[in-house]
């Protein structure tokens, strides 16, 4: 095990590579569901201003 983590020396190029890569992974899945919900609730507070003048 000792000599996977190491990674033949490589390791300290590696490991922050996975890491990176990891990091953009889930803010490709988080990102656009906050963006989704940000762009709702403003769609949604449009509709009520709309409505309101619309009376």
């Amino acid at each position: 095990m000792s000599e996977f983590l190491h990674m033949g020396g490589y390791a300290a190029y590696v490991w922050p590579s996975y890491g990176l890569a990891l990091v953009i992974l889930v803010y490709n899945l988080i990102g656009p569901l906050a963006q989704h919900r940000r762009l709702r609730a403003a769609i949604l507070r449009k509709a009520r201003r709309a409505g309101r003048h619309a009376r």
